[in-house]
């Protein structure tokens, strides 16, 4: 026999909580039968807050015995508790743009010839790369360019490098692809990256200090350090193999 759960949970005409949702999905994968109760209006979530006195909801009940949240239904369960990550350092963002890149590069190359080279991948794992960073830095460029000038040498001393360096990178990326204007790719290349791996360099391993990347747009929690540095010492490295081409 199953157990019962009561699940109460806010699902207004414009809000639909998606830790109820989430509570109600882990119940049932659990085998509960779940009484899904909607509190539909800031009045009846109100009130179920003062019965119970809870300050959050959903709530969950088990047999009648109140187990509180989503975060306290998976620790009854004996689930591991979701981690805040809102603030923690993490180099997802980064390793889901490159690892997609990667595979776009793959899949192009594949598409475009019968035999496998390594170059053109890399040519255009690359140029996918500059090109979705800068997607992520115009998405908010205010936001990308007030984390940029706190490492970034350049842009330190000329804040506008800031509010053109997304658009650099869309061009190396834009440019690698269509092979048009080399010269001038390369040569935009090569400056923001030097200039971005000083910067690391300079911020990171001399200075010692702690920050986070813009790489993915402002307001990442990227740590700035090897990854970063990487990213720039392969723009320079791209940028010269095309020169030398």
């Amino acid at each position: 026999m199953s157990q019962q759960a009561v699940l109460y949970r806010m699902v207004k005409p414009k809000h639909l909580c998606p830790f109820g949702l989430k509570a109600k999905d882990l119940l049932v994968r659990h085998g509960f039968e779940v009484d899904d109760q909607h509190l539909t209006s800031d009045a009846a979530t109100a009130a179920f807050k003062s019965e119970h006195q809870v300050s959050t909801t959903p709530q969950i009940f088990i047999d009648g015995v109140r187990i509180g949240g989503y975060d306290a239904l998976r620790e009854h369960l004996g689930l591991t508790a979701p981690t805040d990550t809102a603030d923690a350092p993490s180099y997802q963002p980064v390793i889901a743009v490159f690892a997609t890149t990667l595979l776009m590069g793959l899949a192009t190359v594949w598409g475009q010839q019968t035999g496998f080279s390594i170059g053109p991948v890399l040519e255009h794992f690359v140029a996918y790369s500059m090109c979705v960073l800068a997607i992520l830095k115009l998405r908010d460029l205010d936001a990308f360019a007030n984390q940029f000038i706190t490492y970034d040498l350049l842009a330190m001393r000329l804040l506008r490098y800031a509010y053109v360096y997304p658009f650099a990178e869309a061009f190396v990326g834009i440019g690698m692809l269509s092979t048009v204007a080399v010269p001038w790719v390369a040569t935009v290349a090569l400056f923001i990256g030097s200039i971005g791996a000083c910067s690391v360099i300079k911020a990171v391993y001399i200075d010692k200090r702690e920050l986070q990347c813009a790489c993915v747009g402002g307001d990442s929690k990227v740590p700035l350090g090897f990854i970063s540095l990487t990213e720039n010492l392969m723009m320079v490295s791209m940028a010269i193999w095309m020169l030398l081409r």
